[in-house]
């Protein structure tokens, strides 16, 4: 399993490609049909889709870098992986949404949109985000949590 290097920054300064770099791990950017990226265990290498935006990218290399750190499996078994896919969103939120960052924007963001952008993350991985808080509080929460599963 790989170890984690040190983390020097969270939040808005959390770096996944930077992490990624120092682990060696190569992220190859190809056309994707149905996912946004994978991590391959056996050839110790990420694989995102091409054409996404910066946002997009860096949530994408979050989320692959805790399968990195899990030592995950590829995803044969949908079933089997449903856990390990929630773990690694909720993990890469938290690295990615500093409660210190949620809260200065909270103070000012009229959405979840706007919210997110500032934040530089996904609406759904802020929605992981709110959701881990159990959203007290949080003014773009929407009733009844997120739909999403993983």
């Amino acid at each position: 399993m790989p170890s984690h290097p040190q983390l020097v920054e969270a939040g808005l300064r959390y770096a996944p490609a930077d992490l990624l770099d120092q682990l060696g791990i190569p992220i190859v950017r190809t056309w994707l049909r149905d996912t946004w990226g994978a991590w391959s265990r056996e050839r110790r290498t990420i694989v995102i889709a091409s054409g996404l935006s910066p946002v997009q990218e860096r949530c994408v290399l979050a989320h692959e870098l805790e399968h990195v750190w899990a030592d995950d499996g590829d995803c044969a078994d949908q079933i089997l992986t449903i856990p390990q896919e929630r773990r690694a969103d909720l993990e890469a939120a938290r690295k990615l949404i500093a409660i210190s960052d949620l809260a200065d924007v909270a103070q000012w963001a009229p959405d979840i949109h706007c919210a997110a952008h500032e934040l530089r993350v996904t609406e759904r991985l802020l929605e992981v985000r709110l959701n881990d808080l159990r959203g007290e509080g949080w003014p773009w929460r929407r009733q009844g949590g997120s739909r999403i599963a993983g």
